[in-house]
């Protein structure tokens, strides 16, 4: 009896063992399934900085253009492979053609390969270019695909890479430090400055480290997608000083495909130049509303013209400068917002096509209007120089030192975008 006894309870206690070692696990699994795991609130998928550069290196090129009539030589950027039939997307900057036949593009692997390549289309406006890469086979190819860039949040983490000054595959790190740029800005708070519809818009800032040759690189997230192409940097010296700038990648899916298919891309156009109101500006030229966008030029035969937009007819010197005052002011677009042309900008651009119809606020001599105008497509650049006379407006170069020369406006460009970027917008 005995024996049995403790046989009987041996197997009591170790039943007893095993159920307090299920419900102990059990207990565990509970808790952990209560405490989700901590995760990238945007990229859940993040990558290590080395595997990420792995990943990516066979996609970012160097591209050169060189001009064999110039001695000084040629311009150097970036881009990255963007499909398996070889287009390369960079910037227009690093590759626009010169004015003769003797320029080349070349394309640099980081596995030291170099080919030739042709220019497929480009688009000034926002600073994009297609070229296509001769003599490679597809195997070689490792397209970057494109992320939605509507998603960014300030404070993400991105990478750039590309070859400033010339060394390649260098990558630097940095975090998304502001959203919705508009390119080239005035950036010294300088308020009272006509602004011509010619901007790109909804730019991605960002203080990864950006340098002369990193042009036409890639800003990617930490799954290694393209959000962005590093375009200008914010520089008193024309190197790094913290700030960068990128064409974000929504802008560039829209335009690419047209470049590949037709060689261009067809920017909706309103036609006018304006400022964008301040409280201040008002009062100087005795306006009681202090949001929206003063229209002060409408070119001939444009949109804005067609639909009947008005300028103004009496002329205020302020700061130096006359301009027409009194002209429609835009409230709103389609019954969104506008406080300055970058709300119309960034409309145009991720929105609507040449040709759509969009529904403008104004507010003409007091009183509420609304009216409807149809996009037009943006004049090329050639047509834009010569119809500079149509703009009342346009600030002539200045004779008593009040005003910006188009020297002055070089070099503020220069320190805003940096030089290769103010180079193709000077025609330097």
């Amino acid at each position: 009896m005995n024996a049995k006894k403790l046989l009987v309870l041996f197997s009591l206690l170790l039943f007893i063992a095993l159920i307090g070692n299920q419900i102990s696990n059990t207990s565990s699994e509970y808790a952990s399934a209560q405490t989700p795991p901590v995760e990238n609130s945007t990229n859940t998928d993040s990558m290590s900085l080395p595997d990420l550069f792995t990943k990516v290196e066979k996609s970012v090129v160097q591209v050169t253009e060189q001009d064999k009539s110039n001695e000084l030589g040629s311009r150097l950027g970036s881009g990255f492979v963007y499909d398996k039939a070889g287009h390369v997307i960079t910037n227009y900057h690093v590759v626009v053609p010169g004015s003769n036949n003797n320029d080349e593009l070349q394309v640099s692997f980081l596995d030291g390969n170099v080919y030739s390549a042709e220019l497929v289309g480009f688009d000034q406006f926002a600073d994009l270019a297609v070229i296509k890469v001769k003599n490679i086979t597809s195997d070689k190819l490792m397209p970057l695909s494109l992320a939605n860039s509507t998603n960014l949040r300030i404070g993400e983490t991105v990478v750039a890479i590309g070859n400033p000054f010339g060394l390649s595959g260098s990558m630097t790190v940095g975090i998304v430090s502001g959203l919705g740029r508009l390119l080239p800005s005035n950036e010294n708070g300088e308020n009272l400055s006509t602004t011509s519809s010619f901007s790109i818009p909804n730019i991605i800032q960002t203080d990864a480290a950006i340098n002369p040759g990193n042009s036409g690189g890639p800003l990617i997230d930490t799954q290694g997608k393209v959000i962005g192409i590093n375009t200008a940097i914010f520089s008193n010296t024309g190197v790094y000083s913290g700030v960068g700038f990128a064409i974000p990648s929504n802008t560039i899916s829209k335009v690419v495909q047209s470049l590949i298919q037709t060689g261009s891309y067809r920017h909706p156009y309103i036609g006018i130049i304006g400022l964008s109101l301040t409280p201040d500006l008002a009062k100087q030229i005795g306006l009681t509303q202090t949001k929206g966008f003063l229209v002060t030029s409408i070119t001939k035969g444009s949109p804005a013209e067609k639909a009947d937009l008005h300028v103004g007819t009496t002329t205020k010197t302020l700061n130096g400068r006359d301009l027409d005052v009194g002209g429609d002011i835009i409230l709103k677009i389609d019954n969104r917002d506008v406080t300055k042309i970058d709300d119309i900008l960034a409309y145009l651009e991720s929105q609507k096509q040449v040709g759509d119809k969009v529904h403008l606020t104004i507010l003409r001599d007091n009183t509420i209007r609304e009216l409807d105008l149809v996009l037009g497509e943006r004049p090329s650049p050639d047509k834009i120089d010569s119809s500079i006379n149509d703009f009342p407006n346009r600030l002539p170069p200045p004779q008593n030192g009040n005003g910006n020369s188009p020297e002055e406006l070089y070099d503020e460009c220069v320190r805003v975008a940096g030089k290769s970027f103010c180079d193709f917008l000077f025609r330097k």
